[in-house]
Protein backbone atom coordinates (compact mmCIF):
# COMPACT_ATOMS: atom_id res chain seq x y z
CA UNK A 1 0.00 0.00 0.00
CA UNK A 2 1.29 3.31 -1.03
CA UNK A 3 2.08 6.18 2.00
CA UNK A 4 1.18 9.89 1.40
CA UNK A 5 4.42 12.12 1.85
CA UNK A 6 2.86 13.81 4.58
CA UNK A 7 2.17 10.32 6.48
CA UNK A 8 5.54 9.62 6.66
CA UNK A 9 5.84 13.32 7.44
CA UNK A 10 3.48 12.48 10.55
CA UNK A 11 5.26 8.94 11.55
CA UNK A 12 8.84 11.34 11.75
CA UNK A 13 7.24 14.12 13.90
CA UNK A 14 5.87 11.24 16.29
CA UNK A 15 8.96 9.10 16.78
CA UNK A 16 9.72 8.00 19.84
CA UNK A 17 5.61 8.13 21.47
CA UNK A 18 3.67 5.06 21.38
CA UNK A 19 0.80 3.67 19.25
CA UNK A 20 -1.42 4.87 21.69
CA UNK A 21 0.12 8.20 22.30
CA UNK A 22 0.45 9.47 18.55
CA UNK A 23 -1.75 12.27 17.84
CA UNK A 24 -2.18 12.88 13.92
CA UNK A 25 -0.27 16.47 14.13
CA UNK A 26 -1.71 19.70 11.94
CA UNK A 27 1.10 19.99 9.19
CA UNK A 28 1.37 23.43 7.28
CA UNK A 29 3.31 22.94 4.00
CA UNK A 30 5.25 26.66 3.10
CA UNK A 31 4.97 25.50 -0.62
CA UNK A 32 0.52 25.85 -0.37
CA UNK A 33 1.37 28.69 1.05
CA UNK A 34 3.22 30.11 -1.62
CA UNK A 35 7.06 29.88 -1.20
CA UNK A 36 8.76 28.45 -3.95
CA UNK A 37 12.45 26.78 -2.76
CA UNK A 38 14.17 27.64 -5.90
CA UNK A 39 16.72 29.62 -4.42
CA UNK A 40 15.97 32.39 -6.42
CA UNK A 41 12.72 34.38 -5.43
CA UNK A 42 12.24 35.52 -2.53
CA UNK A 43 10.25 33.07 0.09
CA UNK A 44 9.63 35.27 3.63
CA UNK A 45 6.52 36.70 2.91
CA UNK A 46 5.35 32.92 2.20
CA UNK A 47 6.85 31.34 4.95
CA UNK A 48 5.59 33.69 7.58
CA UNK A 49 1.81 33.34 6.35
CA UNK A 50 2.55 29.53 6.87
CA UNK A 51 3.73 30.28 10.60
CA UNK A 52 0.40 32.71 10.82
CA UNK A 53 -1.56 29.82 9.51
CA UNK A 54 -0.34 27.36 11.66
CA UNK A 55 -0.53 29.52 14.94
CA UNK A 56 -4.03 30.38 14.46
CA UNK A 57 -5.28 26.90 13.86
CA UNK A 58 -3.71 26.31 17.72
CA UNK A 59 0.02 25.40 16.82
CA UNK A 60 1.15 22.72 14.21
CA UNK A 61 3.87 21.89 12.64
CA UNK A 62 5.25 23.97 9.32
CA UNK A 63 6.53 21.95 6.53
CA UNK A 64 9.39 22.61 4.73
CA UNK A 65 9.86 20.13 1.53
CA UNK A 66 12.89 19.66 -0.22
CA UNK A 67 14.28 23.14 -1.89
CA UNK A 68 16.07 26.10 -0.98
CA UNK A 69 14.35 28.92 0.56
CA UNK A 70 15.60 32.17 0.15
CA UNK A 71 14.07 34.30 2.91
CA UNK A 72 15.01 37.51 5.44
CA UNK A 73 13.53 37.07 8.87
CA UNK A 74 11.44 34.61 9.88
CA UNK A 75 8.72 34.73 13.23
CA UNK A 76 8.22 32.02 15.33
CA UNK A 77 5.36 31.74 16.94
CA UNK A 78 4.09 30.01 20.09
CA UNK A 79 2.84 26.15 19.62
CA UNK A 80 4.31 25.91 15.96
CA UNK A 81 7.57 23.64 15.80
CA UNK A 82 9.45 24.17 11.83
CA UNK A 83 10.36 20.92 10.04
CA UNK A 84 13.55 21.19 7.66
CA UNK A 85 13.03 17.72 5.28
CA UNK A 86 16.18 16.05 3.96
CA UNK A 87 17.35 18.05 1.45
CA UNK A 88 15.41 21.14 2.54
CA UNK A 89 17.47 24.67 3.38
CA UNK A 90 16.77 28.40 4.39
CA UNK A 91 18.96 30.60 3.17
CA UNK A 92 19.39 33.67 4.59
CA UNK A 93 19.10 36.50 1.30
CA UNK A 94 21.88 39.14 0.73
CA UNK A 95 20.47 42.96 1.72
CA UNK A 96 20.44 45.22 -1.30
CA UNK A 97 23.49 47.55 -1.08
CA UNK A 98 21.16 50.52 -0.06
CA UNK A 99 19.42 48.41 2.39
CA UNK A 100 16.11 49.43 0.95
CA UNK A 101 14.80 46.14 1.96
CA UNK A 102 16.50 43.59 4.43
CA UNK A 103 16.02 42.01 8.02
CA UNK A 104 13.90 43.44 10.50
CA UNK A 105 15.14 46.03 12.51
CA UNK A 106 17.29 45.85 15.74
CA UNK A 107 14.98 47.19 18.37
CA UNK A 108 15.50 49.83 20.80
CA UNK A 109 18.30 48.57 23.62
CA UNK A 110 19.59 51.51 24.79
CA UNK A 111 20.26 50.59 28.54
CA UNK A 112 22.14 47.35 27.76
CA UNK A 113 23.28 49.10 24.54
CA UNK A 114 26.01 50.52 27.16
CA UNK A 115 27.24 47.38 28.86
CA UNK A 116 27.32 44.82 25.69
CA UNK A 117 28.41 44.21 22.44
CA UNK A 118 25.54 45.32 19.34
CA UNK A 119 25.53 41.19 18.91
CA UNK A 120 24.34 40.18 22.50
CA UNK A 121 22.20 42.94 22.71
CA UNK A 122 19.69 42.61 19.82
CA UNK A 123 17.66 39.81 18.10
CA UNK A 124 14.56 41.11 16.43
CA UNK A 125 17.67 40.85 13.17
CA UNK A 126 17.89 37.74 12.71
CA UNK A 127 17.37 34.86 10.10
CA UNK A 128 14.96 33.02 12.39
CA UNK A 129 13.86 35.13 15.05
CA UNK A 130 11.26 34.79 18.74
CA UNK A 131 10.48 36.33 21.30
CA UNK A 132 8.04 35.90 24.56
CA UNK A 133 7.41 32.38 22.97
CA UNK A 134 6.46 28.76 24.81
CA UNK A 135 6.47 25.32 23.09
CA UNK A 136 8.29 25.88 20.05
CA UNK A 137 10.73 23.53 18.15
CA UNK A 138 12.87 23.57 14.92
CA UNK A 139 13.86 19.94 14.00
CA UNK A 140 14.61 17.57 11.01
CA UNK A 141 17.30 16.95 9.03
CA UNK A 142 17.55 20.31 6.88
CA UNK A 143 20.16 23.02 6.63
CA UNK A 144 19.82 26.70 7.48
CA UNK A 145 22.65 28.69 5.57
CA UNK A 146 23.67 31.53 6.85
CA UNK A 147 24.52 33.03 3.56
CA UNK A 148 23.61 37.01 3.20
CA UNK A 149 24.56 37.39 7.38
CA UNK A 150 27.05 39.29 8.50
CA UNK A 151 29.32 38.37 11.35
CA UNK A 152 29.22 42.21 13.22
CA UNK A 153 30.48 44.49 10.10
CA UNK A 154 29.93 45.26 6.90
CA UNK A 155 26.36 44.09 4.90
CA UNK A 156 27.11 40.08 5.04
CA UNK A 157 30.81 38.15 5.62
CA UNK A 158 32.23 36.74 2.94
CA UNK A 159 31.72 33.42 2.29
CA UNK A 160 34.79 31.02 2.74
CA UNK A 161 35.28 30.81 -1.40
CA UNK A 162 35.60 34.34 -1.50
CA UNK A 163 38.15 34.27 0.80
CA UNK A 164 42.54 32.97 -0.03
CA UNK A 165 44.83 31.98 2.53
CA UNK A 166 47.40 34.74 3.93
CA UNK A 167 51.48 33.46 3.47
CA UNK A 168 53.12 30.64 5.42
CA UNK A 169 53.82 31.84 8.36
CA UNK A 170 51.49 35.08 9.39
CA UNK A 171 50.22 35.28 12.47
CA UNK A 172 46.68 37.05 11.03
CA UNK A 173 43.53 35.68 9.65
CA UNK A 174 41.93 35.22 6.15
CA UNK A 175 41.93 38.16 3.94
CA UNK A 176 39.76 38.66 0.70
CA UNK A 177 40.53 36.99 -2.35
CA UNK A 178 37.54 38.47 -4.47
CA UNK A 179 36.16 42.07 -2.65
CA UNK A 180 32.45 42.57 -3.61
CA UNK A 181 31.54 45.59 -1.95
CA UNK A 182 29.60 44.92 1.16
CA UNK A 183 30.16 48.37 2.59
CA UNK A 184 27.23 50.33 3.59
CA UNK A 185 26.21 53.18 2.27
CA UNK A 186 28.16 56.41 3.11
CA UNK A 187 25.42 58.11 5.08
CA UNK A 188 25.13 55.39 7.59
CA UNK A 189 28.88 54.42 7.74
CA UNK A 190 29.37 58.26 8.89
CA UNK A 191 26.08 57.72 11.36
CA UNK A 192 27.77 54.38 13.17
CA UNK A 193 30.93 56.29 13.01
CA UNK A 194 29.76 59.15 14.86
CA UNK A 195 28.55 56.96 18.14
CA UNK A 196 30.24 58.06 21.00
CA UNK A 197 30.35 55.20 23.23
CA UNK A 198 30.33 54.72 27.10
CA UNK A 199 32.84 53.96 29.17
CA UNK A 200 33.28 50.44 27.96
CA UNK A 201 33.18 51.60 24.44
CA UNK A 202 29.49 50.11 23.74
CA UNK A 203 27.49 50.95 21.95
CA UNK A 204 30.60 51.02 19.17
CA UNK A 205 31.28 50.37 15.36
CA UNK A 206 30.18 47.09 15.77
CA UNK A 207 26.76 48.82 15.76
CA UNK A 208 24.29 47.09 12.17
CA UNK A 209 21.81 49.20 10.29
CA UNK A 210 18.46 48.28 9.73
CA UNK A 211 18.40 45.72 7.13
CA UNK A 212 21.34 43.82 8.21
CA UNK A 213 20.96 40.18 9.56
CA UNK A 214 23.62 38.86 12.03
CA UNK A 215 22.16 35.36 13.52
CA UNK A 216 20.80 32.58 11.80
CA UNK A 217 18.56 31.80 15.29
CA UNK A 218 17.48 34.53 17.89
CA UNK A 219 15.31 33.36 20.71
CA UNK A 220 14.47 36.01 23.75
CA UNK A 221 12.27 35.16 26.71
CA UNK A 222 11.19 31.72 25.61
CA UNK A 223 10.02 28.22 27.18
CA UNK A 224 9.99 24.84 26.67
CA UNK A 225 11.92 24.70 22.96
CA UNK A 226 13.20 21.91 21.38
CA UNK A 227 15.90 22.21 18.72
CA UNK A 228 17.21 18.64 17.09
CA UNK A 229 18.91 17.17 14.33
CA UNK A 230 19.48 20.47 11.88
CA UNK A 231 22.36 21.50 10.48
CA UNK A 232 23.56 25.24 10.37
CA UNK A 233 26.45 26.63 8.20
CA UNK A 234 28.23 30.05 8.22
CA UNK A 235 25.61 31.48 10.83
CA UNK A 236 27.02 34.88 11.18
CA UNK A 237 27.83 36.51 14.63
CA UNK A 238 25.56 33.88 16.37
CA UNK A 239 24.32 30.23 14.69
CA UNK A 240 22.42 30.37 17.93
CA UNK A 241 21.69 33.56 20.18
CA UNK A 242 19.50 32.31 23.19
CA UNK A 243 18.40 34.81 26.17
CA UNK A 244 16.42 33.53 28.95
CA UNK A 245 15.16 31.20 27.36
CA UNK A 246 14.28 27.94 29.55
CA UNK A 247 13.40 24.42 29.27
CA UNK A 248 15.37 23.63 25.97
CA UNK A 249 16.57 20.64 24.33
CA UNK A 250 19.30 20.94 22.05
CA UNK A 251 20.02 18.00 20.43
CA UNK A 252 22.01 16.52 17.47
CA UNK A 253 23.37 19.81 15.93
CA UNK A 254 25.99 20.22 12.74
CA UNK A 255 26.95 23.74 12.79
CA UNK A 256 30.07 24.79 11.02
CA UNK A 257 30.33 28.58 11.33
CA UNK A 258 32.00 31.66 10.75
CA UNK A 259 31.64 32.54 14.48
CA UNK A 260 29.95 31.25 17.48
CA UNK A 261 28.25 28.36 17.78
CA UNK A 262 25.69 28.38 20.16
CA UNK A 263 25.13 31.21 22.74
CA UNK A 264 22.85 30.21 25.68
CA UNK A 265 22.92 33.94 27.97
CA UNK A 266 20.47 33.49 30.93
CA UNK A 267 19.25 30.28 30.26
CA UNK A 268 17.82 28.09 32.75
CA UNK A 269 16.94 24.17 32.58
CA UNK A 270 18.71 23.87 29.35
CA UNK A 271 20.17 19.80 28.06
CA UNK A 272 23.21 20.37 25.10
CA UNK A 273 24.03 16.52 23.65
CA UNK A 274 25.71 14.87 20.46
CA UNK A 275 26.46 18.02 18.59
CA UNK A 276 29.09 18.94 16.38
CA UNK A 277 30.09 22.48 16.17
CA UNK A 278 33.27 23.59 14.36
CA UNK A 279 33.86 27.26 14.65
CA UNK A 280 37.41 28.68 13.75
CA UNK A 281 37.02 32.46 14.59
CA UNK A 282 34.63 32.32 17.78
CA UNK A 283 33.40 29.58 20.55
CA UNK A 284 31.68 26.70 19.70
CA UNK A 285 29.43 25.91 22.99
CA UNK A 286 29.67 29.38 25.16
CA UNK A 287 27.35 30.01 27.84
CA UNK A 288 27.08 33.52 28.91
CA UNK A 289 25.10 35.23 31.49
CA UNK A 290 25.12 38.96 29.99
CA UNK A 291 23.11 42.04 30.58
CA UNK A 292 21.53 42.09 27.96
CA UNK A 293 17.85 41.71 29.49
CA UNK A 294 19.04 45.64 30.94
CA UNK A 295 18.90 42.97 34.61
CA UNK A 296 21.04 40.06 35.75
CA UNK A 297 19.97 36.62 35.54
CA UNK A 298 21.90 33.75 36.54
CA UNK A 299 22.44 30.88 33.61
CA UNK A 300 22.04 27.84 35.81
CA UNK A 301 20.97 23.86 35.94
CA UNK A 302 22.81 22.98 32.72
CA UNK A 303 24.25 19.90 31.20
CA UNK A 304 26.27 19.56 28.01
CA UNK A 305 27.40 16.30 27.07
CA UNK A 306 28.51 14.16 23.99
CA UNK A 307 29.44 17.10 22.25
CA UNK A 308 32.55 17.71 19.62
CA UNK A 309 34.28 21.15 19.54
CA UNK A 310 36.26 22.61 16.86
CA UNK A 311 38.37 24.77 15.13
CA UNK A 312 38.64 23.68 11.14
CA UNK A 313 38.61 25.84 8.40
CA UNK A 314 34.82 26.82 8.10
CA UNK A 315 33.00 24.19 5.63
CA UNK A 316 35.18 20.95 6.24
CA UNK A 317 33.78 19.67 9.23
CA UNK A 318 30.28 19.34 6.96
CA UNK A 319 32.42 18.18 4.13
CA UNK A 320 34.03 16.24 5.82
CA UNK A 321 37.79 17.18 5.17
CA UNK A 322 38.26 18.72 8.39
CA UNK A 323 41.24 21.04 6.57
CA UNK A 324 43.93 23.38 8.90
CA UNK A 325 45.17 25.31 6.03
CA UNK A 326 43.71 28.53 7.30
CA UNK A 327 46.35 30.57 9.98
CA UNK A 328 44.20 32.67 12.64
CA UNK A 329 46.00 34.70 15.33
CA UNK A 330 46.09 32.74 18.49
CA UNK A 331 44.91 29.87 16.99
CA UNK A 332 41.77 28.69 15.92
CA UNK A 333 38.97 29.37 18.38
CA UNK A 334 36.60 26.46 18.58
CA UNK A 335 35.92 25.30 22.42
CA UNK A 336 33.75 25.24 24.88
CA UNK A 337 33.82 28.55 27.23
CA UNK A 338 31.82 29.93 30.24
CA UNK A 339 31.83 33.69 30.06
CA UNK A 340 32.91 36.33 29.11
CA UNK A 341 29.44 38.04 29.57
CA UNK A 342 28.92 37.08 33.52
CA UNK A 343 27.03 40.05 34.77
CA UNK A 344 24.37 37.47 36.15
CA UNK A 345 27.02 34.17 37.19
CA UNK A 346 26.95 30.28 36.42
CA UNK A 347 25.01 27.85 38.80
CA UNK A 348 24.72 24.10 38.76
CA UNK A 349 26.18 23.05 35.67
CA UNK A 350 27.83 19.90 34.08
CA UNK A 351 30.39 19.33 31.26
CA UNK A 352 30.81 15.66 30.30
CA UNK A 353 31.85 12.97 27.94
CA UNK A 354 33.50 15.99 25.16
CA UNK A 355 36.01 16.30 22.82
CA UNK A 356 38.19 19.36 21.66
CA UNK A 357 40.24 19.24 18.21
CA UNK A 358 42.39 21.50 16.74
CA UNK A 359 41.06 24.41 18.91
CA UNK A 360 41.56 26.77 22.39
CA UNK A 361 41.21 24.71 26.02
CA UNK A 362 38.79 24.52 27.90
CA UNK A 363 37.74 28.34 30.06
CA UNK A 364 35.92 29.54 32.52
CA UNK A 365 35.62 33.06 33.22
CA UNK A 366 33.76 35.33 35.57
CA UNK A 367 34.53 39.26 35.46
CA UNK A 368 31.74 40.88 35.74
CA UNK A 369 30.50 40.48 39.22
CA UNK A 370 28.61 37.48 39.35
CA UNK A 371 28.85 33.95 40.75
CA UNK A 372 30.88 30.86 39.28
CA UNK A 373 30.42 27.90 41.35
CA UNK A 374 28.90 24.17 41.89
CA UNK A 375 30.11 23.58 38.57
CA UNK A 376 31.77 19.47 37.11
CA UNK A 377 33.26 18.30 34.20
CA UNK A 378 34.24 15.25 33.20
CA UNK A 379 35.63 13.22 30.71
CA UNK A 380 37.20 15.64 28.42
CA UNK A 381 39.99 14.57 25.64
CA UNK A 382 41.75 17.28 23.49
CA UNK A 383 44.27 17.35 21.09
CA UNK A 384 45.78 20.34 18.92
CA UNK A 385 45.38 22.77 21.88
CA UNK A 386 46.55 26.23 20.73
CA UNK A 387 46.40 27.94 24.29
CA UNK A 388 45.82 26.85 27.99
CA UNK A 389 43.94 23.25 27.91
CA UNK A 390 42.40 24.81 31.43
CA UNK A 391 41.87 28.41 31.97
CA UNK A 392 39.72 29.33 35.00
CA UNK A 393 39.60 33.00 35.87
CA UNK A 394 38.66 35.26 38.81
CA UNK A 395 38.70 38.87 37.29
CA UNK A 396 37.68 42.47 38.47
CA UNK A 397 36.63 43.54 34.89
CA UNK A 398 33.09 44.44 35.71
CA UNK A 399 31.15 45.92 33.01
CA UNK A 400 27.68 46.36 34.29
CA UNK A 401 26.04 49.07 35.81
CA UNK A 402 27.02 50.48 39.54
CA UNK A 403 26.76 48.87 42.02
CA UNK A 404 28.64 46.23 40.94
CA UNK A 405 30.74 43.84 43.15
CA UNK A 406 33.64 41.06 43.01
CA UNK A 407 32.68 37.97 41.35
CA UNK A 408 33.04 35.23 43.27
CA UNK A 409 34.27 31.47 41.49
CA UNK A 410 34.14 28.47 43.73
CA UNK A 411 33.61 24.64 43.81
CA UNK A 412 34.86 24.05 40.48
CA UNK A 413 35.41 20.20 40.34
CA UNK A 414 37.82 18.68 36.58
CA UNK A 415 38.43 15.24 36.08
CA UNK A 416 39.35 12.89 33.78
CA UNK A 417 41.13 15.16 31.21
CA UNK A 418 43.64 13.77 28.42
CA UNK A 419 45.09 16.69 26.53
CA UNK A 420 47.69 15.85 23.84
CA UNK A 421 49.92 18.13 21.91
CA UNK A 422 48.86 21.40 23.65
CA UNK A 423 51.52 24.58 22.88
CA UNK A 424 54.12 25.39 24.94
CA UNK A 425 52.73 29.26 25.88
CA UNK A 426 50.90 28.50 29.06
CA UNK A 427 50.00 25.21 30.99
CA UNK A 428 46.48 24.82 33.34
CA UNK A 429 46.31 28.44 34.17
CA UNK A 430 43.64 29.35 37.13
CA UNK A 431 43.86 33.14 38.50
CA UNK A 432 42.14 34.64 40.94
CA UNK A 433 41.99 38.01 42.90
CA UNK A 434 44.03 39.46 45.62
CA UNK A 435 41.52 39.29 48.17
CA UNK A 436 39.04 37.10 46.37
CA UNK A 437 40.51 33.29 45.84
CA UNK A 438 38.64 31.45 43.74
CA UNK A 439 37.74 28.50 46.53
CA UNK A 440 37.60 24.91 46.89
CA UNK A 441 38.74 23.86 42.98
CA UNK A 442 39.75 20.21 42.19
CA UNK A 443 41.87 18.91 39.19
CA UNK A 444 41.55 15.24 39.44
CA UNK A 445 43.06 11.85 37.16
CA UNK A 446 44.16 14.84 34.44
CA UNK A 447 47.28 13.86 32.03
CA UNK A 448 48.38 16.87 29.45
CA UNK A 449 51.15 16.45 27.35
CA UNK A 450 52.97 20.06 26.27
CA UNK A 451 55.33 21.10 23.28
CA UNK A 452 57.38 22.39 25.78
CA UNK A 453 60.74 24.36 24.64
CA UNK A 454 60.23 26.92 27.61
CA UNK A 455 63.11 28.84 28.26
CA UNK A 456 64.90 30.43 31.83
CA UNK A 457 64.44 33.73 30.75
CA UNK A 458 60.27 33.15 30.76
CA UNK A 459 60.63 31.23 33.96
CA UNK A 460 61.75 34.58 35.33
CA UNK A 461 58.93 36.44 33.97
CA UNK A 462 56.07 38.06 36.44
CA UNK A 463 52.37 37.82 35.26
CA UNK A 464 50.95 40.62 35.44
CA UNK A 465 47.37 41.08 37.21
CA UNK A 466 45.43 42.67 34.60
CA UNK A 467 42.05 42.00 36.46
CA UNK A 468 39.89 44.58 34.22
CA UNK A 469 41.62 43.05 31.30
CA UNK A 470 40.06 40.58 28.53
CA UNK A 471 40.03 37.32 29.82
CA UNK A 472 41.57 35.32 27.02
CA UNK A 473 45.04 33.28 28.34
CA UNK A 474 47.29 34.77 25.41
CA UNK A 475 46.83 38.03 27.15
CA UNK A 476 48.75 37.17 30.45
CA UNK A 477 51.80 35.78 28.22
CA UNK A 478 54.01 33.23 28.29
CA UNK A 479 53.58 31.74 32.12
CA UNK A 480 56.85 31.40 34.15
CA UNK A 481 55.42 27.45 34.64
CA UNK A 482 54.97 25.02 32.00
CA UNK A 483 52.34 22.67 33.38
CA UNK A 484 50.38 24.69 35.71
CA UNK A 485 50.48 28.09 37.14
CA UNK A 486 47.31 29.40 39.97
CA UNK A 487 47.62 32.50 41.70
CA UNK A 488 44.66 33.56 44.66
CA UNK A 489 43.14 30.30 45.27
CA UNK A 490 42.32 28.88 48.17
CA UNK A 491 41.54 24.67 49.02
CA UNK A 492 43.03 23.36 46.19
CA UNK A 493 43.01 19.95 45.42
CA UNK A 494 45.51 17.57 42.84
CA UNK A 495 45.25 14.17 42.40
CA UNK A 496 46.75 12.05 40.67
CA UNK A 497 47.66 14.70 37.89
CA UNK A 498 50.54 13.85 34.86
CA UNK A 499 52.51 16.71 32.86
CA UNK A 500 54.82 16.20 29.96
CA UNK A 501 56.60 18.29 27.49
CA UNK A 502 57.65 16.88 24.31
CA UNK A 503 60.90 19.30 23.93
CA UNK A 504 62.92 20.22 27.25
CA UNK A 505 61.77 23.06 29.86
CA UNK A 506 63.63 25.14 31.98
CA UNK A 507 60.41 26.27 33.29
CA UNK A 508 59.03 24.52 36.43
CA UNK A 509 56.68 22.66 36.16
CA UNK A 510 54.39 24.18 38.58
CA UNK A 511 54.16 27.93 40.12
CA UNK A 512 51.41 28.49 42.85
CA UNK A 513 51.47 32.47 43.99
CA UNK A 514 49.49 33.57 47.09
CA UNK A 515 47.72 29.99 47.36
CA UNK A 516 46.13 28.53 51.18
CA UNK A 517 45.85 24.87 51.69
CA UNK A 518 46.62 23.18 48.40
CA UNK A 519 47.37 19.42 48.01
CA UNK A 520 49.19 16.60 45.91
CA UNK A 521 48.10 13.41 45.59
CA UNK A 522 50.24 10.90 43.44
CA UNK A 523 51.24 14.08 40.69
CA UNK A 524 54.08 13.54 38.88
CA UNK A 525 55.76 17.07 37.82
CA UNK A 526 59.04 15.84 35.56
CA UNK A 527 61.67 18.76 35.31
CA UNK A 528 65.25 18.92 33.83
CA UNK A 529 67.89 18.49 36.19
CA UNK A 530 68.86 22.03 36.90
CA UNK A 531 65.29 23.23 38.08
CA UNK A 532 62.80 23.16 40.32
CA UNK A 533 59.57 20.84 40.44
CA UNK A 534 57.42 23.51 42.55
CA UNK A 535 57.78 26.80 43.02
CA UNK A 536 56.10 28.46 46.04
CA UNK A 537 55.28 32.04 46.89
CA UNK A 538 53.36 33.49 49.08
CA UNK A 539 51.71 29.47 49.90
CA UNK A 540 50.41 28.21 53.12
CA UNK A 541 49.10 24.82 53.52
CA UNK A 542 50.79 22.83 51.08
CA UNK A 543 50.78 18.99 51.43
CA UNK A 544 52.30 16.55 49.20
CA UNK A 545 51.68 12.72 48.95
CA UNK A 546 53.30 10.10 46.77
CA UNK A 547 54.37 12.85 44.41
CA UNK A 548 57.63 11.16 42.65
CA UNK A 549 60.39 13.03 43.44
CA UNK A 550 58.70 15.21 46.18
CA UNK A 551 58.85 13.93 49.98
CA UNK A 552 55.72 13.97 51.90
CA UNK A 553 54.98 16.66 53.50
CA UNK A 554 53.35 19.87 54.52
CA UNK A 555 54.66 23.20 54.08
CA UNK A 556 53.17 26.24 56.89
Amino acid sequence: MTRCKSCFLLAALGAGLTASAQVPARVFDVRAHGAKGDGVALDSAAINATIDAAAAAGGGTVHFPAGHYLSFSIHLRSHVALYLDAGAEIIAAEPPGDLSSGYDAPEPNPVTDQFEDFGHSHWHNSLIWGENLEDIGITGPGRIFGRGLSRGSNRRDLLPEERTLKDAGSEVGPREKTRPNLKFPDAIRAEIAAIKPGPFGYPGRDTLPAGVGDKSIALKNCRNVIFRDFTIYHGGHFAILATAVDNWTVDGLKIDTNRDGIDFDCCQNVRVANCWINSPYDDGLCPKASFGLGYDRPTENVTITNCQVSGYDEGTLLDGTRQRKVRYSGGSTGRIKLGTEANGGFRNITISNCVFDYCRGLALEEVDGGSLEDITISNITMRDIHNAPIYLRLGGRLRGPAPIGPSVVRRIKIENVVAHRVAADQGVLILGLPDHPIEDLSLGNVFIDFAGGGTAAQAARSVPEDEKGYPEPRNHGVTPAWGLFARHVKNFDVDRVEFRADQPEQRPTVQFEDVTDATFTAVKLPHAANVPPVVLKDVHGFTTHACPGLPDKTTE
